[in-house]
Order: structure tokens, then C-alpha cells, then sequence
């Protein structure tokens, strides 16, 4: 008797898929409530969903060897671009971006994996903001420069909406720092697109710092921040009767679609 309720867990143990995300910190993450509500509502029992504070990648590769039943990781900051020399193979997509937010992972054979990446990110962030594109949207700044920004440069090259990248550190001609932001450039630039940490939990009474007063009602404020879902940078183009987004369908979007790029057996890779 004993025998058969260990045989009979065992294999409980090996159908189990392990699912999860990567970055540091993760306090802030959804990731993990989402996909367990999703699990629970849709009756998926042989998935789980965890978070993966990694303070740094010298321990990713050890963290696969050790984690056999791993099916798909989300990445978040501070990993989207660093992640990359880590995988075997990146999807062609992927690597025109320059970031990585999704590792799908095939165990080729015993203690073998092969990684690949994806970028789903602009699926996020594409469908979160064409609902609430309006025709004079022409122009848009982007603060911040890291992964997260350049799956924002991709959609908006794809929707043919030109940009200027705010950043501490510019070092081309499409850059610009955060003082040199004058009333011009805010009304020249009706879409201002946040894809800095700033604001996010725990830190949420941090901000970007703009010229917020020069702000109209025919500018759009999105920020790919989801927790808080209001943050200050929000809550100041609110006061100045800017449209609002926060990031959170944005989340909820790429997640979806990690979840197909998991689970689709018909995606190759080049072994």
C-alpha cells in the first residue's frame, strides 16, 4: 500500500509545470496573483506560479540546473537586456528589440536545457495603447531607456509615431535629458510614455521630473507602472487634465501572451 501512494505521487510531481519571474526586487510583481487566480479559475492543477528575487544573473544558471520541472519564466527589471547572453537561442523578433521579458524552456534531454527568448512586451503595450490613440498623437517621449523602453520604441516605429528618449545619460541625437524638457517639447509631444521604476512600490512617492504645469488636456500620460495603479506621475498630468493609463493591461497582455508562447508545442528552436 505504502509503495503505490508513493508511485501515485510521483507522478503527480512529474506532470507538475513550474512557471515563474525573474528580476529584482519583486515586491511590487502581480505576476504571481495573476497567474494562480488564473490557474484556480480555469482548473489548471498541474501549475504553479512562483517569484524569483534574483539579486543577481551569476546564479541563473545554477537556478535552472536546479529546477528541472520549469516550463516558462517572465523577466522584469532589472534583467530584460542582461538576460540575453544567457539563452541559447532569441526569437527574431526579440532580438531587433534588444530585450528579453519571456524565456520559454525545453529540457532537451537529462539535466539539458535549451532557453529561448521572446519579447512579449509589445504585445502588451501595443494593445493597451491603440484604444486610446488619438490622430494628433504624432509625437511621443519616452522616459526611461532600459528593455522595457525599447519594446516601446518598437510599437511605436510599427504605428509610425515619432519619439525623443528622456533619459540621465543621453548619448545620441534622439535623447534628451530631463532639463531640457521646456513648454515647447510638451506641446509638441501630446503622448509621454513612463517605462522608469519611478513611482513603483515600495518608492511611490517618487516621480519623474517634468514641467507637469505646461500638461493640457490633449496629453496622454501612460505609465507602465501597475502597482500603485496611480502613480504620482499620474496623479500630476490628472491635475493638469492629462488623459491617464496605468500599466496594468499591459501586464495582463503580455502575461496571456507568455502563456501561449508556454504552451505551444508547434514553437521550434535550433538545436
Amino acid at each position: 500500500m505504502q509503495l503505490k501512494i508513493c508511485n501515485f505521487v510521483f507522478v503527480i510531481f512529474d506532470l507538475l509545470k513550474r512557471f515563474g519571474l525573474i528580476g529584482y526586487p519583486l515586491k511590487h510583481s502581480l505576476s504571481e496573483k495573476y497567474f494562480l487566480e488564473k490557474f484556480d479559475k480555469e482548473h489548471i492543477n498541474n501549475a504553479t506560479y512562483e517569484l524569483f528575487p534574483l539579486k543577481n544573473l551569476l546564479s541563473f544558471e545554477q537556478f535552472i540546473r536546479l529546477s528541472p520541472d520549469l516550463v516558462g519564466l517572465n523577466v522584469t527589471i532589472p534583467y530584460k537586456e542582461k538576460i540575453i547572453p544567457f539563452l541559447q537561442e532569441i526569437d527574431e523578433t526579440a532580438v531587433k528589440i534588444g530585450a528579453v521579458n519571456c524565456i520559454k524552456v525545453f529540457n532537451i534531454k537529462q539535466n539539458q536545457t535549451y532557453l529561448k527568448g521572446y519579447n512579449t512586451d509589445i504585445t502588451g503595450f501595443e494593445q493597451s495603447l491603440l484604444p486610446l490613440l488619438k490622430p494628433y498623437y504624432k509625437k511621443a517621449l519616452i522616459l526611461g531607456k532600459g528593455g522595457s523602453a525599447k519594446a516601446v520604441t518598437y510599437i511605436l516605429d510599427k504605428l509610425n509615431i515619432s519619439y525623443l528618449i528622456v533619459t540621465q545619460t543621453p548619448n545620441n541625437s534622439n535623447q534628451i535629458s530631463y532639463n531640457e524638457i521646456n513648454d515647447d517639447i510638451i506641446q509638441n509631444y501630446f503622448l509621454i510614455i513612463n517605462t522608469t521604476p519611478l513611482g513603483m512600490y515600495p518608492n511611490i512617492q517618487s516621480f519623474p521630473e517634468l514641467p507637469y504645469h505646461y500638461l493640457t488636456n490633449m496629453h496622454l500620460l501612460f505609465d507602465l507602472v501597475y502597482n500603485p495603479l496611480e502613480t504620482v506621475f499620474l496623479t500630476k498630468g490628472k491635475k493638469y487634465g492629462a488623459s491617464i493609463k496605468n500599466g496594468l493591461s499591459m501586464l495582463l497582455f503580455q502575461a496571456e501572451k507568455s502563456w501561449e508562447i508556454w504552451n505551444n508545442p508547434d514553437l521550434s528552436v535550433n538545436f
